[in-house]
């Protein structure tokens, strides 16, 4: 495999997975943050805020890995039964199910002339039923359904990761008084850009997105606070 290709490739399911990376991005920041200061308005010595908030990160990003990948498992199953439902049903009363399709068929907008002939060619073998409405529904699916879930758990795991180790970083690089100040400004900024993120992903006003990504922060971070404090 040529380095263009696998770069091509990594691109393909970061753009798949693009929503599991900023909620992995959102979850890490907001738990991590939280915790590193509970840590840090407790504890004397930086290492501590570290070892709990790397601790923490990896916990969590491995918990959100699991959990990504076992939803869509969960969803991909629950899929695939609905369809042997649908086929068993298809075989029960096959009439049934071509008069059904021909109902749908009359208000879709094509031809009589060409309804016609898919009828003809479904009461041959209405088995095929089943096979036209899966065809039809993966050809509607976005590119972040047709991805496996390894790949999506793989980029919520890092970027869970990334997002949680962000707020712990200033305690390994600085002393804890300036570490404070570093941690919550960098943590600002990661914050400010899932915001837009998400806004991205939902459409919605990125003001308003920016403020409850910011909001959800800070209530973390106090309560982070307010524990530390009160147990130190």
């Amino acid at each position: 495999m040529s380095e263009e290709s696998f770069i091509s490739r990594i691109k393909q399911s970061l753009a798949a997975s693009y929503g599991e990376v900023v909620f992995g991005m959102s979850d890490g920041t907001v738990s991590i943050l939280g915790l590193v200061l509970g840590v840090a308005a407790g504890a004397d010595s930086a290492n501590a805020v570290v070892l709990a908030g790397a601790t923490g990160a990896i916990a969590a990003s491995v918990s959100m890995m699991a959990g990504c990948f076992m939803e869509i498992e969960s969803e991909r199953d629950e899929e695939e039964e609905e369809n042997q439902e649908r086929i068993a049903a298809i075989n029960e009363n096959p009439e049934g199910a071509v008069s059904d399709l021909m109902g749908l068929l009359q208000n879709s907008g094509l031809s009589q002339q060409t309804i016609n002939s898919i009828h003809a060619d479904i009461s041959k073998n209405p088995a095929t039923i089943s096979g036209l409405e899966t065809a039809i529904a993966a050809s509607q699916k976005t590119i972040g359904q047709k991805t496996s879930p390894v790949i999506h758990s793989i980029w919520m795991f890092l970027s869970d990761l990334f997002a949680g180790l962000t707020p712990v970083i200033p305690f390994v690089l600085f002393p804890m008084h300036t570490a404070w100040i570093i941690c919550i400004v960098v943590t600002a900024i990661l914050l400010l850009l899932l915001g837009i993120g998400r806004a991205r992903i939902s459409n919605r006003s990125p003001v308003r997105t920016v403020m409850e990504t910011m909001g959800i922060a800070l209530a973390a971070a106090l309560a982070g606070v307010f524990v530390g404090i009160l147990l130190s």
